[in-house]
C-alpha cells in the first residue's frame, strides 16, 4: 500500500498543509507527483480538490484514521516535481497558501478542439505588386493598403491574425488586396503554434563588436559554471534583442530550451518576427489574447519537445520545458513582472530561481534597469554590461524641458507650453505625426505650489502627500495626515492645489487649439470594447489621425515612423505619486516616452513639462544618464532605508468590519514591537489606510516593516500566519508583498 501527501484545494492559512491519504490500489500505477486528484474532506466527506505533492511508502499517522483518494481528476494535468518545488518557494518567499503558488504554476487544462489559421502571401506578379505599391503610396488615403503590401512583399509569407493585431490592418483592406490579386490568403488546420510560417525567412543581422563581446563573455561564464544572472543596461536601440538570440541559438544547438519574457503590451509583430527569423516554428508565444485552449496547445508542444522558445508575458515563465537552459526578460524594470495579486511573486526572483534549479541562466535587459537590479549588479550579485551606443549609429531624439512655473507667471493657463505649442504646430504643417501622453499611473491627486513648484511631503517619509476628498492630506506610509493647506509652506504663494489632468481635459484642449487636426484618445475608456486598443492604433498607424492623446499604454511596445514629437504634459503625476519608486518611474517614463519619437528616418524631439525642472529624476531623464541618476536615487534611498538599501515587507490588511481591521492592524503591531524588544532588527511604519481606503465595501490598510535581513521579514510573516488562525472565519484578508535588496 502507498500513501500520498495532498495540498486540498482550500485557500486558506488553517488548512495550508498536506493530508495524509491512501492511494488506493487501482490508482498506483497512475498516480504521480503534481497529480490532481479527488479526495473526501472533512467530518462530512465532502468532495473536494487537491495536488499530490509526495508519495511514500509508510505512512505518518494512524492507517486506520485515514481515507483513501478518490480519483484522478479527469482532464487534469500534472504538475511537474520541479514546478511543485517552484511553488513551495513561491510559498515560503511571498506569503500565501501552497494551494494558492501551485495554482500559479498550474498548466492549463482546457484542450482544444482542432482550430484554422489563416497566412497571407505576397502574389508572386512583381511588376503587378510594384504598379499597385505606386498607385498607393501617392494616395493619403491607401495608406494602410500600402503598408500591408509592402510588408507582405518583404516577408513573403504573414499570419492573418499578427497582421491584424500587431500590424493593425483591417479586414476590409485585406480582403480589397486579395480582390485585386496582390495577396492571396491560404487556410490550415490543427496547428498548435500561435504563429506558424511555410518557410524560414532570412535572419541577416551580424552582431557589432560590442554585442559580441557581450554574448561570448556571458556563454563563456556559462560554460564555465558561473550562473550568475546577466544584466545588460542598452540604451534603446543599442541592440539587446541581437543578444538575446544569439545566446538563445547557442543553446539549442546544445540541445536546450528558452524562455524569453516580454511586457504584455511590449509583445508587438516587429519583436516577434525577430525571432521568428532565425528559428522559425521552433518558437511560440503566449498572451492574454489566447484562448484557455489555445494557451494549452502552446504549453503542449513545450511538453513534447516540438518548440524550443516560448515567448510570452510573466505566465510564460511556468512553461514545463524539461531542459531549460536560459530565461530572458527584456525590459525588466516593468511593474507587470510582479503579480498584483496574491502570491504577490516577482517574475526577477522566481526566474533566477527556476534557472538555479535547471542549471540554466537568466540574462536581464533594459534602457534603465530597476534600482534592485543594477544595485545586485553593482554589489556582485548579478554580472553587469553595457551597451552605449545604438547599434545602427542613430541618435537619440531632442530632449526639452519645460518650466511650467515660467509658462504661468507669463499668463499661459494651458495644458500645452508655448513651446510645445510651436512644436505640434510645426509638426501639424509637415504632415508628421504627434503623441502627447499624460501618466496616470498616481490614481489620486498630489499637492503642489503653482510658483515654485514645491509638493506638500510628508515630514517623515520625504514622499508626497495624497490629497482625500475630505480635504486632508495623507502618508500612505506611515499614516501621517493634516489638512488641505491654502497656501504653500515653503515659500508661501496662493497658488496652490491638486494636481492631476486626465486625457479627456487633454483632448477638449487639442480639438480647441488645433481644429485642423484629426486627433484620437487613447484610455481606460476608449479602449474598453473588443479590440479597443487595435482599432485606436490601427487608425494612428494607417495615418488617419495626426495627434494621439492617451496614458501609458501608447508609449510602450509602439513603433510608429511618422511621429517627431513627443509631448509628456504632467511628469509630476508620477514624480509625485506618494512611493519612494515615484523618481525612479519618471526617470524610466522619460525615456520610455523619448523612444517613441524620431524612429523613423526624421529627428525626434520630446518636450517634458513639469513643475519641478531642477528635479534629478527629470534632468537625468533628459540626458538620459543613468548611471548619474542610480547614484543619486541610491543616495536617497540609503539616507531613508528604501529598498535595495533595506528590504521591505509591505502588509496589506482588508475587512468589510472596519473594527476588525483596525483590532488586528493594532495586535500585529504590537506583535511586532514585542519582537523589537526582544532583538529583531526591524523597523514598524504605520499602519495606515491605504491610498483607497475603502474599495467594495472593504476597508483596507498598510503597515510596513523594514530590515536589513530578509530572513526576519519572513519570521514575522510566519507569526503573522500563525496569528491568522485566531480567527479563520472573520473576514480578513493579509497580503504580504515584500521588497528586497541584494541579499
Amino acid at each position: 500500500m502507498k500513501y500520498a501527501d495532498v495540498i486540498v484545494d482550500i485557500s486558506h492559512e488553517n488548512v495550508d498543509r498536506p493530508f495524509e491519504y491512501i492511494v488506493p490500489s487501482e490508482l498506483e500505477a497512475s498516480l504521480r507527483c503534481g497529480c490532481q486528484v479527488v479526495i473526501p474532506f472533512g467530518k462530512g466527506n465532502k468532495q473536494i480538490q487537491g495536488f499530490v505533492i509526495n508519495i511514500k511508502e509508510e505512512p505518518t499517522f494512524d492507517v486506520n484514521r485515514l481515507k483513501a483518494i478518490e480519483s484522478i481528476l479527469p482532464g487534469s494535468r500534472r504538475i511537474e516535481s520541479h514546478m511543485i518545488e517552484l511553488a513551495a518557494y513561491i510559498r515560503e518567499n511571498y506569503g500565501s497558501t501552497m494551494n494558492k503558488a501551485l495554482k500559479i504554476v498550474l498548466p492549463v487544462r482546457k484542450k482544444s478542439s482542432p482550430i484554422v489559421e489563416k497566412y497571407i502571401s505576397c502574389s508572386p506578379d512583381r511588376q503587378k505588386v510594384e504598379e499597385a505599391l505606386e498607385r498607393y503610396r501617392s494616395d493619403k488615403r491607401m495608406v494602410a493598403r500600402c503598408r500591408l503590401l509592402e510588408e507582405a512583399a518583404k516577408e513573403k509569407v504573414l499570419p492573418y491574425n499578427i497582421v491584424r493585431d500587431k500590424l493593425n490592418i483591417s479586414v476590409q483592406t485585406i480582403r480589397s488586396l486579395e480582390k485585386e490579386g496582390l495577396i492571396r490568403i491560404d487556410i490550415m488546420e490543427n496547428l498548435r503554434d500561435a504563429f506558424q510560417i511555410k518557410e524560414q525567412l532570412p535572419y541577416t543581422i551580424r552582431l557589432n563588436p560590442d554585442q559580441l563581446g557581450i554574448a561570448d563573455d556571458i556563454w563563456e561564464r556559462y560554460q564555465a559554471q558561473d550562473l550568475r544572472p546577466s544584466l545588460i543596461r542598452g540604451i534603446t536601440g543599442s541592440g539587446k534583442t541581437e543578444i538575446y538570440i544569439e545566446l538563445i541559438d547557442r543553446m539549442i544547438r546544445q540541445g536546450k530550451q528558452a524562455i524569453v519574457l516580454i511586457p504584455e503590451i511590449a509583445l508587438t509583430y516587429q519583436t516577434v518576427l525577430r525571432f521568428y527569423k532565425k528559428f522559425g516554428d521552433r518558437i511560440s508565444v503566449i498572451n492574454s489574447r489566447l484562448t484557455a485552449a489555445q494557451k494549452h496547445d502552446q504549453l503542449e508542444k513545450a511538453r513534447r519537445h516540438e518548440v524550443d522558445i516560448i515567448i510570452g508575458p510573466r505566465s510564460a515563465l511556468f512553461t514545463p520545458f524539461d531542459h531549460l537552459g536560459i530565461i530572458i526578460i527584456d525590459e525588466e524594470h516593468e511593474s507587470t513582472y510582479k503579480n498584483e495579486n496574491a502570491p504577490r511573486y516577482h517574475s526577477r526572483e522566481v526566474a533566477v530561481k527556476l534557472a538555479q534549479m535547471s542549471g540554466g541562466i537568466v540574462v536581464l535587459g533594459s534602457a534603465t534597469p530597476s534600482v534592485e537590479s543594477y544595485y545586485k549588479a553593482k554589489n556582485g550579485i548579478y554580472q553587469l554590461y553595457s551597451l552605449d551606443k545604438r547599434a545602427k549609429g542613430k541618435g537619440l531624439p531632442e530632449v526639452s524641458i519645460v518650466d511650467l512655473r515660467q509658462e504661468l507667471a507669463s499668463g499661459n493657463r494651458s495644458i500645452i507650453s508655448r513651446k510645445l505649442d510651436e512644436l505640434i504646430r510645426d509638426r501639424l504643417e509637415r504632415k508628421e505625426q504627434i503623441i502627447l501622453f499624460i501618466n496616470r499611473r498616481a490614481y489620486q491627486s498630489f499637492v503642489s505650489c503653482r510658483s515654485c513648484g514645491a509638493p506638500v511631503q510628508c515630514p517623515h517619509c520625504d514622499v508626497s502627500l495624497k490629497y482625500h476628498r475630505n480635504g486632508k492630506l495623507i502618508c500612505h506610509y506611515c499614516g501621517y495626515e493634516m489638512p488641505m493647506v491654502r497656501v504653500c509652506p515653503s515659500c508661501g504663494s496662493k497658488y496652490i492645489g491638486t494636481f492631476g489632468a486626465g486625457t479627456q481635459k487633454v483632448e477638449e484642449e487639442v480639438n480647441r487649439l488645433y481644429p485642423e487636426a484629426m486627433t484620437l484618445r487613447m484610455d481606460m475608456d476608449t479602449t474598453r470594447e473588443k479590440d479597443g486598443h487595435e482599432k485606436i492604433l490601427s487608425a494612428f498607424a494607417n495615418r488617419e489621425a495626426d495627434i494621439l492623446v492617451g496614458t501609458q499604454m501608447i508609449v510602450k511596445g509602439h513603433d510608429f515612423p511618422d511621429v517627431t514629437l513627443v509631448g509628456i504634459l504632467a511628469a509630476d503625476i508620477s514624480l509625485y505619486s506618494g512611493s519612494y519608486l515615484s523618481a525612479e518611474r519618471t526617470f524610466q517614463l522619460i525615456t520610455q516616452a523619448s523612444g517613441r519619437a524620431g524612429r523613423g528616418a526624421r529627428q525626434g524631439n520630446v518636450i517634458i513639462q513639469t513643475y519641478s525642472p531642477e528635479n534629478y529624476a527629470v534632468q537625468m531623464g533628459a540626458s538620459q544618464d543613468y548611471p548619474q541618476f542610480y547614484e543619486h536615487e541610491m543616495s536617497y534611498r540609503k539616507l531613508l532605508g528604501y529598498p535595495p538599501s533595506m528590504n521591505m515587507l509591505g502588509i496589506f490588511a482588508a475587512s468589510k468590519d472596519e473594527r476588525l481591521l483596525q483590532e488586528s492592524m493594532e495586535q500585529i503591531s504590537r506583535m511586532v514591537d514585542q519582537k523589537i524588544r526582544e532583538g529583531l532588527n526591524v523597523i514598524r511604519i504605520g499602519p495606515s489606510a491605504a491610498p483607497i481606503a475603502r474599495i467594495q465595501d472593504q476597508y483596507r490598510k498598510i503597515l510596513y516593516i523594514k530590515a536589513p535581513d530578509y530572513a526576519d521579514l519572513t519570521r514575522i510573516k510566519d507569526l503573522m500566519e500563525e496569528m491568522a488562525e485566531q480567527f479563520p472565519d472573520k473576514g480578513l484578508s493579509l497580503i504580504y508583498d515584500f521588497s528586497l535588496n541584494a541579499n
